[in-house]
């Protein structure tokens, strides 16, 4: 079954809700990167947070990009997600690994690190970007875009994400949800909500269980009633190609250019994103450097 986000409301206004099962979009970012099952559990989390936080995109150009950037040995991730469902994402350091934490699961806190900052990006067609910050509070993820949510957009959220790794590395299952309160939620309701959820096992271990995201959700959520609006596929895509990566070659500059033609006589350029690996040949690169100096000289 292909990935895909599930979107809908309770039906008295109490909470808003988005699911994500992201099972193939983990499998193919492990493949891409080659990534230790520490790294996988850490990229998939932050991978799923930007399907989940993809709800906020309207319009066909909309984009938003999510980093974590910690003090853990795992280095940043940063994910990039379209209203089209297309995401990619990366971890510096994906051979980065940790034995199984005292609660014998991956230890992602470990590779994402406890101190540091979630920042979000959202391009929503404007003049300048919309830019959010909050600092990380557990690096286990979930916790630190509840923490964004509320200290950067003043909404309280419940947000679970999770990974399940086999031992050959794939993935098993991945895959969260977003909750987030409405402005028409009472104290009542808020307890109410709070035990649904504590009262249930965690989302790693409910996807065991229910491969269909809705029905996840339902069993969840049974005490309220719920609405569902939109369900919409996502995946792995990189947008990266050989003409991009010219085009990038020209804004490195004349001095760089000569170098790498004088010196390598050509250039292996890999996309930070999916790592597929493009090599230029030392005429191309002449024939950049003739378009470079020409644009140089109109200026």
């Amino acid at each position: 079954m292909s990935d895909y986000l599930i979107r809908g409301i309770e039906k008295n206004g109490k909470f808003k809700f988005v699911g994500a099962k992201t099972t193939e979009l983990v499998n193919a970012a492990r493949k891409a990167h080659e990534t230790s099952a520490s790294a996988s559990a850490a990229l998939g989390r932050t991978l799923t947070a930007g399907a989940l936080m993809s709800i906020q995109l309207k319009n066909p150009d909309d984009s938003l990009t999510l980093i974590i950037s910690g003090n853990g040995i795992g280095g940043n991730i940063l994910v990039s997600v379209n209203n089209k469902g297309e995401i990619k994402g990366y971890i510096d350091n994906p051979k980065a690994d940790l034995p199984s934490n005292k609660n014998n699961k991956l230890d992602v806190a470990g590779i994402v690190g406890n101190i540091g900052y979630v920042k979000t990006i959202m391009d929503l067609g404007m003049k300048e970007p919309y830019v959010g910050q909050s600092q990380i509070v557990s690096g286990e993820i979930a916790e630190d875009i509840a923490n964004y949510y509320l200290t950067s957009e003043q909404v309280n959220s419940a947000v679970a994400l999770g990974v399940l790794v086999d031992t050959n590395l794939s993935i098993i299952n991945s895959g969260g949800y977003l909750i987030q309160l409405l402005p028409g939620a009472t104290d009542e309701d808020i307890t109410k909500l709070e035990n649904a959820i504590t009262s249930k096992p965690n989302v790693t271990d409910l996807m065991k269980e229910y491969e269909d995201f809705q029905e996840l959700l339902t069993y969840l959520l049974e005490d309220f009633e719920l609405e569902i609006l939109e369900k919409s596929n996502i995946g792995w895509k990189c947008n990266c190609s050989r003409e991009r990566t010219l085009e990038m070659l020209k804004t490195i500059g004349i001095e760089e250019l000569e170098s790498i033609i004088e010196e390598d006589g050509g250039a292996e350029v890999v996309c930070q994103f999916c790592n597929e690996k493009y090599q230029i040949s030392k005429k191309e690169l002449e024939q950049l450097l003739i378009e470079v100096k020409e644009n140089h000289t109109n200026e």
